[in-house]
Order: structure tokens, then sequence, then C-alpha cells
């Protein structure tokens, strides 16, 4: 696995309630940078703090497995929740707050009545297959912007739609934060890090090795347009007996559109299973 060097150990505040949060984000300094996660962290998730916290005064991460984002079928009884061995992770990278409500806290009704519309480009690609996802997800985040009044937040690339999700609301919003992206972390085999990846086998953690296999092939055969970067993917994906595409698609980097021309920026994104685990990624193409 790939090991990131910790920065440095401290202590940090433990909030479980709004009220705990307001109190621990008033004697923070700023700027302050906020990394939103569902816990289960990992060396991905060390990343995106030790880049919160290389860039701010004060870092704040969120540790919330979010029900809004998961539909009928999908993994939130089953989704790790790890707060003790998360806690250990923030203080190795010097995190200050760490606020970890429960359900209840953070959506008192039970089922918010008002909630943040994805809009077209949150019903394309990953919202085709799981449908009211970004919509859950954005109305999480939006709260969590609210609440730590951070003035920038920290998201992963593995997660290629959510970024460019988020951004779109705090632009279309006015929201006044700073969303800064993270490149994937991978384990020397190439497989992104996720917290998904625990549940798989040995052979199902074997196999997903395809899936970054696939990207490269895809950007190996990024002159050949995009049918050629399309087929280049699906061939080392389909040669994985242990492997089902989900989706495979080819988009422009911000509209998520599919790309016309050369010399454009792209995305080659892979949503696969490996048993009943749905694992993503992408990988930057250029000329497309």
């Amino acid at each position: 696995m790939t090991t990131l060097a910790p920065t440095q150990t401290s202590t940090p505040v433990l909030a479980r309630t709004r009220a705990e949060l307001a109190v621990a984000r008033a004697a923070l300094p700023g700027p302050v940078g906020v990394v939103p996660t569902m816990g289960a962290l990992h060396e991905g998730h060390a990343a995106l703090l030790r880049t919160a916290r290389g860039a701010n005064a004060s870092v704040i991460a969120t540790v919330f497995v979010n029900p809004l984002q998961f539909g009928p079928h999908e993994d939130l009884d089953r989704y790790p929740r790890t707060l003790d061995a998360d806690l250990a992770i923030c203080a190795t990278e010097g995190v200050d707050v760490v606020f970890a409500p429960t359900v209840t806290e953070m959506y008192p009704t039970a089922s918010p009545l008002v909630r943040v519309d994805s809009g077209p480009l949150g019903e394309r690609l990953e919202g085709e297959s799981r449908p009211g996802h970004f919509s859950g997800m954005l109305t999480v985040v939006a709260k969590l912007l609210n609440l730590t009044r951070a003035e920038r937040a920290y998201f992963g690339e593995k997660d290629w739609q959510q970024l460019v999700l988020v951004r779109r609301m705090v632009a279309d919003l006015d929201l006044p934060v700073e969303i800064c992206g993270v490149p994937i972390v991978r384990d020397a085999d190439g497989v992104a890090l996720s917290s998904r990846n625990r549940y798989l086998t040995p052979e199902q953690r074997a196999a997903a090795t395809a899936i970054p296999a696939a990207l490269r092939a895809g950007v190996a055969a990024q002159w050949g347009g995009v049918p050629a970067i399309l087929d280049a993917a699906r061939a080392v994906l389909e040669a994985e007996p242990l492997l089902r595409i989900d989706r495979l698609d080819l988009v422009e980097v911000e509209t998520l559109q599919v790309p016309h021309g050369y010399g454009g920026s792209s995305r080659l994104l892979i949503a696969a299973f490996a048993g009943s685990t749905r694992l993503i990624d992408n990988t930057y193409v250029s000329g497309v």
C-alpha cells in the first residue's frame, strides 16, 4: 500500500453536535480548510488532510455516513464505521477539529423536505446508475460547508463527477468557499484507494487491478479518438472475468459531455462491480 509520511501529531477536538462544532470553530484561527468524509479513513483521505494542513491555519475533518446519498439497494448498513481509527489518522495529520454528528443531529426531521437539486449534471453518468445520489451528496456538503464556515474545502479526484458538481453548486449558489481537488492516491499495483476495497476478497482485489490497467490502455489509445479510447479500456475490463462493467465513459472535464474533436481535456471514467462491491476510478486524457 502507498504510505504517506505523517506530518505532526496532535489531539483533535471531537465535536458531536452543532453546538460543540460552533464553539470549536470559533476558537480556530483562519483560514480554515475542511475535508468532508464518510469515515473509514485511509491514505487517500490522509492526502486530503495533509493538503489542507499545508494550505490553512486550521483544519476541520467531518466524519458522517450520509444516508441521503445511498440508494435502497446500496451498502448503507454495512458501510464501515471506524471512528476511533479515523480519529487516530486525524491526530497524525494535525487536524484541529473532527465533526462526527449522528444522523439525528444532521437531519433532525429524519428526512429534509428541502434538498439541493443536482440538476442536469447530476442526472448523467453516475446519476443514471445511482438516482438521487448527487442530490443527497450536495445537500450534506452544503450543510457541512455552512456549519464549518471553512474558506477552503478538499475533495478527491477519484469521485470526479462529485468534484465537478460541488464546484458547480458553490459557483451557482455563490457560496463563499474555494473547492480544491486532490489527485487520486493509489496502491502500488495502481488500484485507487477506497473505503470499499475492504469488502473485496483476495481474488476480487487482484481482479481490481484491471481497472487502472484499463485506464492506462484508454490513455494509450487517445489519438484514435473517443471510440478507440473506449474500446481499448473495455477490452481490458472484459478480459477480467471477476469484474462486471457498470459504466465506461469519456467526458469533457467540466461539462461531463462527450468530447468532440481534438485538443480538449477529458476524463475517462470507469465504474465496475467486483462481486457486489462497486468500484470507481478515472484518469485525465488529453487531446480528445
